[in-house]
């Protein structure tokens, strides 16, 4: 680890030039005494390293030194797939490996890229959690990743949604795919390919047996006819809105892409008002419910009657709650 870091910091003053000692200790995690350590280890191995004092200064290498070091180990270059993604590269443990790789990629670099190539990094930042929530906590997830790479297969204890809730599985790891802050498994079992939700992993075994993936499956590809299917399965009905305008500007907001598609090319003018009548998809009477309550006053419900029926009902539930009745 010792040697790893210092050439880090060698990399560092390589790529940014000037740096304090406080710098290259937040940048590479260490503290402001194990950065002064690491540089005076430079120097006593002939490194040209030498300090500029006062306000400004900082340790620098002499003009016109570069070295030579900076082949990428297997690690760093699985991390470059993630360089964009820090939060996804923690996830997988890659964190250090994506710092070091970007530091020997901006190292090996001419001056005139190098600028650039931190002019672009400075200007892009990727978040890919979503908004109103935590990202989950998946922490077997790297257990998987290990697995995925090496094609050993894994005895998992499953939580899922229908009963039986806890199942066993033995899984051959396909893939790994991360959406809106939720990490995803796909993975072939007896019964064949599916999707894990690895959140939802409660226990979790490397096991000794290998496995050869698939030459033909793409991960892409199978990612985006899941998708399809998912939502194929997803909205089972469809129910009949009428929607005020402030309803409609906030329809994006409170409800999922597919539904405000469905209004935008469903929707026609009820006579006599501003509202629109429209008709969307919905996964069952009381999924229905929730959403088209976050609108209010600015949604009615037309059809079905279950789902009217049920918004009623609701409604009046809150007006005992509050004592309005």
């Amino acid at each position: 680890m010792s040697a790893s870091r210092l050439l880090s910091v060698l990399l560092l003053l390589q790529s940014r030039g000037r740096l304090s000692a406080r710098a290259i200790a937040d940048e590479l995690g260490v503290s402001v005494r194990t950065a002064y350590r690491d540089l005076a280890r430079l120097q006593a191995a002939g490194v040209p390293v030498y300090a500029e004092p006062g306000p400004g200064g900082g340790y620098q290498l002499l003009d016109g030194y570069r070295t030579r070091l900076t082949g990428l180990s297997e690690g760093e270059a699985r991390a470059l797939l993630f360089a964009g993604l820090p939060g996804a590269a923690a996830d997988l443990g890659l964190a250090a490996e994506v710092t070091a790789a970007r530091l020997k990629l901006l190292a090996a670099l001419p001056t005139g890229l190098r600028e650039e190539a931190a002019r672009t990094a400075a200007v892009f930042h990727v978040d890919a959690p979503g908004w109103y929530r935590e990202p989950e906590r998946a922490p077997h997830l790297t257990l998987f990743v290990d697995a995925v790479l090496t094609g050993h297969t894994v005895d998992v204890r499953y939580r899922r949604w229908r009963v039986p809730q806890e199942v066993q599985r033995r899984l051959r790891p396909y893939g790994l795919v991360l959406k809106s802050g939720v990490w995803y498994l796909v993975a072939a079992s007896a019964s064949g390919i599916a999707t894990y939700r690895v959140a939802q992993v409660i226990h979790a075994t490397v096991g000794d047996e290998r496995f050869d993936r698939p030459q033909d499956f793409d991960l892409g590809a199978h990612w985006d006819a899941y998708l399809k299917d998912f939502q194929a399965r997803r909205y089972t009905g469809e129910a009949t809105i009428r929607l005020s305008p402030r309803g409609r500007r906030r329809l994006p907001d409170n409800v999922a892409p597919e539904v405000v598609r469905a209004v935008d090319s469903t929707a026609v003018a009820v006579p006599g008002t501003e509202w629109v009548e429209a008709v969307i998809p919905i996964e069952g009477v009381e999924h229905a419910c929730g959403e088209l309550l976050r609108l209010g006053g600015d949604v009615e419900v037309v059809a079905p009657i279950e789902l009217r029926r049920a918004m009623a009902a609701t409604v009046r539930m809150l007006a005992r709650t509050y004592d309005l009745l």
